[in-house]
């Protein structure tokens, strides 16, 4: 369901576009929707063939989404698995500091080999509703000042949905378009709508090394863009709306952390608006990949920062509790799918 779908429903009860901003806006605060304001109550603002058609609404909106389970970190955040309404599953993480990591697709298609995500392939599309009512469900939680979409899926491969959802966000849920972030690996499409939006999001590009040939692995189904071509489309972007990049590298010990990449780094960064978020890679079981050891991340930022490149160490959030992004979902779909089987052999 797409957030516009809501607001024809509204349009047919005999709500005007006022009506419709107040509603949407108590949603997206995890309000009930007809909440009204310090100086005005509902009954004095809404029409009574809007507040008639509340209720039904509202158990529309609720029946979007559920929270199967929260499970806190003890960094602050908490992983949330959320099942929708056709029981998929998805995950939605609770940042400290008032952060929200939303889904953007059940599944995903980019298949990055060091993702449990990709491992499942594209499932479905969420439609801007289903995104944005995870804003909603995480309101109820905790405020959430920011939002920023590296869940589960690739955000470019369900634009419209998407960009419907940071529109929603930007205008009625009161979020700033610097606290918006658009994650993705770099689809052309991103650089040409992103630019065109009344809200316009930070951008975060997946990078991961600064060699073509290694890309293509790490990322098999991602566009043939060219490491150097992916910086100069986010400086484009970058200096359009005054707020840097940030470029994301999954830290695989023996893969990308080589002295040939930090100076390839450097090269590639040179005069660039640009942040580099070095993430640790969270193992899985049975993994061939591993994060480097600690002395040898610090090497790394001492060595860039003091070129010149603004370093970050960024740590999955919830490391302790299953912190790589769908490994939780997982391990959900693992246990319905045991369970199925155990009721089939009785």
């Amino acid at each position: 369901m797409r957030i516009s779908d809501i607001h024809n429903q509204l349009a047919v009860l005999g709500a005007k576009p006022m009506h419709i901003g107040r509603i949407e806006r108590a949603w997206l605060r995890g309000l009930p929707l007809d909440t009204g304001t310090r100086y005005q109550q509902a009954e004095n603002f809404l029409p009574l063939s809007v507040r008639n058609g509340l209720p039904a609404l509202s158990e529309q909106l609720d029946g979007l989404l559920r929270l199967r389970s929260e499970h806190p970190a003890g960094d602050g955040s908490a992983r949330l698995l959320v099942e929708l309404g056709d029981s998929q599953m998805v995950e939605s993480v609770l940042l400290p500091r008032g952060g929200l990591c939303v889904s953007s697709q059940v599944g995903c298609a980019v298949g990055c080999v060091f993702c449990m995500t990709g491992k499942s392939g594209l499932l479905r599309q969420l439609g801007s509703a289903e995104i944005l009512a995870q804003v909603a469900l995480a309101r109820r939680l905790r405020p959430v000042k920011k939002v920023v979409f590296m869940g589960m899926g690739e955000p470019a491969h369900n634009l419209d949905n998407v960009l419907e959802a940071i529109d929603r966000l930007g205008s009625e849920g009161g979020i700033g378009q610097k606290n918006l972030v658009f994650s993705t690996v770099g689809d052309p499409r991103v650089f040409e709508q992103l630019p065109r939006q009344r809200i316009k999001p930070a951008l975060a590009l997946s990078l991961h090394t600064t060699n073509a040939e290694l890309r293509q692995q790490l990322l098999p189904r991602a566009p043939r863009i060219d490491p150097e071509e992916l910086l100069e489309l986010g400086e484009a972007y970058a200096r359009a709306v005054d707020y840097p990049i940030q470029y994301q590298w999954t830290l695989l010990a023996g893969i990308n952390d080589s002295q040939e990449e930090m100076d390839g780094i450097l090269r590639l960064f040179k005069g660039k608006y640009a942040v580099l978020n070095l993430i640790p890679y969270n193992s899985l079981e049975d993994d061939a990949f591993s994060r480097p050891g600690g002395e040898r991340i610090v090497q790394m930022v001492r060595y860039l920062h003091s070129r010149g490149v603004l370093t970050k160490v960024r740590n999955s959030a919830g490391q302790d509790i299953d912190g790589g992004c769908g490994q939780l979902r997982a391990r959900a779909v693992e246990l319905v799918n045991t369970s199925r089987l155990q009721r089939q052999s009785h």
